[in-house]
C-alpha cells in the first residue's frame, strides 16, 4: 500500500522545522517579554464545550470523534437512528459522540479559566502554541491541522490591553520582517448598526456576510444578505459601509453619521478613537476598516486582523479580539478578555514567498561539528571528545560507521551543511591535538580540545 496522510495536513522535515522553530521562538520570546505566562489544553475537549460557540459555519467545521467501543453498543437501533438524522444536518449526539478536535485556543482557554478560577491571579496572561483542527476544504494557505499561538489577558476591561497587544503584534511582525497591514474595527459598530436598520435580531447574519467582503465583494454580501431574509431597505441603509473609503479619521466620521445617535455606537466610537489616538506601531501601518467583522460569535469589542502588505498571498495571519463574556458560557460571568492569535503556517508561507527567512536559518544543520575518523579506535576515542563538546554546549556528532571512507564521511557534513570537520587519527590521539575544518573556506588548523572548544564558541556566537 502506497503511504500517504490526510487532505489537509503536512510532513514537515528538518529545513522546514528550523524554519518553523525560528517563527515560533520569536513569537515565544515576545509573549513572554510582554508578560504572558504559558498554558497547555488538552488536544480533546467536551463537544458541548466547543458547540454554540462558532457561529453555524464553525459548528460544522468541528471533527468529532465517534464515541470507541461504540460497537458494543446495546442499542444499536437508537445508534443508527442518531446517525441517519445527522446525515441530512448538523447535530450532536452523545449517543454518537461525546468529544472533539478543539477548533481554535480560545474557547479551550476560556474553559480553563473556569475551572481554574481560584488558582489564577487576575487579570491574567497567559500565551499558548498548539495544533488546532477544522474540517475545512484544504486550499493554499487553509488547512486542518494547523498551529494558533495565542496570547489573551482576561479580567480586565481595560483598552490598554488592546495596545499592548498591536504593540507586540508590531514587534513580532518587524522580526520575522513581514510587512503587514493591521486592519481593526469594533462589534460594538457593528451591533449599532443592525440596530439602525431595525434588524437587531441579525446582527449574526449581518457580520458573517460584511466579513466575507473581501471574497464575495459587494454584490455577494448584498445577495447574502438578501438571502438571510434581510429587508431590501435595510440593505441600503448598510451600501455606505460597504462603499466607503478613506482616511481612518474620515471613516470614523462616516461611521458616527451612520450610528452616533445610539449608545452602542457611540461607545464603539470612543473605543476606535481612543486606540488611534494612543497606539504608535514602528512597523505595521494600522487601517480602521468599517468592513471587518470576525465571524467568531463571542467577539464584543475590539477586533484585530493582519495580511502581510507584499507579495501575491495575502490571507489573513493574525486574527484576534476583544470578548466581554465568553466564560459566562461555563458559569463565571463578567470576566472581559481580549486576544490574539497568530497563524503560523500561514506566516511560514507568506515568508517562504517573500523570501525573508534568514539565510542562516535556511541553510543550517542542528550539528556544529562532525567528527571524522579512519578506524575503529579513533572513532571510539571520538566518544570522548564529544562529551567535551556537548559539556560545553556545542552540538557535534560522529560518523558511526568505520568502513566509510574519509571523503564519504566529508561528503556527509557537506550535505548536511555542518560547519565543521574534526578529523581524528593515531597522529591525533598521540599528540593531543585535533585537524579541524572550516566548510565554507576550506581553512584547516590544528587545535588541542581546549583551544577547540574555544574556537568553535567564537566561531559560532
Amino acid at each position: 500500500m502506497k503511504p500517504s496522510i490526510p487532505r489537509g495536513t503536512r510532513d514537515f522535515g528538518p529545513a522546514e522545522m528550523q524554519k518553523r522553530n525560528y517563527i515560533l521562538s520569536i513569537l515565544r520570546n515576545n509573549f513572554e517579554l510582554f508578560g504572558y505566562e504559558p498554558i497547555e489544553t488538552p488536544s480533546m475537549e467536551n463537544i458541548s464545550t466547543l458547540t454554540g460557540k462558532y457561529g453555524d459555519e464553525g459548528d460544522q467545521l468541528i471533527f468529532k470523534i465517534l464515541n470507541s467501543r461504540i460497537h458494543e453498543s446495546k442499542n444499536k437501533d437508537l445508534l443508527k437512528k442518531e446517525f441517519d438524522l445527522s446525515l441530512e444536518s448538523s447535530r450532536n449526539s452523545e449517543d454518537l459522540t461525546e468529544k472533539a478536535l478543539r477548533y481554535d485556543l480560545t474557547v479551550p482557554f476560556a474553559r480553563f479559566v473556569v475551572m481554574n478560577q481560584h488558582k489564577l491571579i487576575f487579570p491574567f496572561k497567559r500565551y499558548q502554541i498548539q495544533p488546532v483542527w477544522r474540517a475545512d476544504r484544504p486550499q493554499k494557505g487553509r488547512y486542518r491541522e494547523f498551529y494558533q499561538c495565542d496570547a489573551d489577558v482576561i479580567g480586565s476591561n481595560s483598552l490598554l490591553n488592546e495596545l499592548d497587544l498591536i504593540a507586540m503584534m508590531d514587534k513580532s511582525f518587524s522580526q520575522l520582517n513581514i510587512p503587514v497591514l493591521l486592519k481593526f474595527n469594533n462589534r460594538k459598530i457593528l451591533t449599532a448598526l443592525a440596530e439602525v436598520i431595525n434588524e437587531p435580531s441579525k446582527i449574526i447574519d449581518i457580520t458573517v456576510a460584511i466579513d466575507k467582503l473581501d471574497k464575495i465583494g459587494k454584490d455577494g454580501v448584498n445577495k447574502e444578505l438578501n438571502e438571510k431574509g434581510i429587508s431590501a431597505e435595510a440593505i441600503n441603509k448598510l451600501q455606505p459601509l460597504l462603499d466607503f473609503k478613506g482616511s481612518n479619521n474620515e471613516k470614523v466620521e462616516i461611521l458616527r453619521s451612520l450610528v452616533g445617535s445610539t449608545e452602542i455606537g457611540k461607545k464603539g466610537l470612543e473605543e476606535i478613537e481612543f486606540l488611534l489616538k494612543n497606539v504608535s506601531p514602528n512597523h505595521a501601518k494600522i487601517e480602521l476598516d468599517i468592513t471587518l467583522a470576525r465571524g467568531l460569535n463571542y467577539y464584543t469589542g475590539t477586533i484585530f486582523e493582519v495580511k502581510a502588505n507584499a507579495g501575491t498571498f495575502t490571507p489573513s495571519i493574525l486574527g484576534g479580539g476583544r470578548y466581554d463574556d465568553l466564560t459566562g458560557i461555563f458559569g463565571l460571568p463578567n470576566m472581559s478578555g481580549v486576544g490574539i492569535s497568530f497563524g503560523v503556517d500561514r506566516i511560514y508561507d507568506v515568508m517562504e514567498e517573500l523570501n525573508v527567512f534568514p539565510e542562516s536559518i535556511s541553510n543550517s544543520s542542528s550539528t556544529a561539528l562532525l567528527f571524522t575518523h579512519f578506524d575503529e579506535e579513533s572513532q571510539y576515542y571520538c566518544i570522548h571528545l564529544a562529551k567535551d563538546l556537548r559539556d560545553a554546549n556545542i552540538s557535534c556528532e560522529i560518523y558511526p560507521d568505520i568502513t566509510k571512507k574519509l571523503g564519504k564521511q566529508i561528503e556527509y557534513a557537506d550535505k548536511k551543511n555542518i560547519p565543521f570537520v574534526c578529523t581524528v587519527g593515531s597522529n591525533e590521539i598521540t599528540k593531543g591535538v585535533y585537524a579541524i575544518k572550516k566548510m565554507s573556506t576550506g581553512d584547516k588548523q590544528e587545535l588541542n580540545i581546549t583551544d577547540l572548544i574555544h574556537y568553535l564558541k567564537t566561531e559560532l556566537a
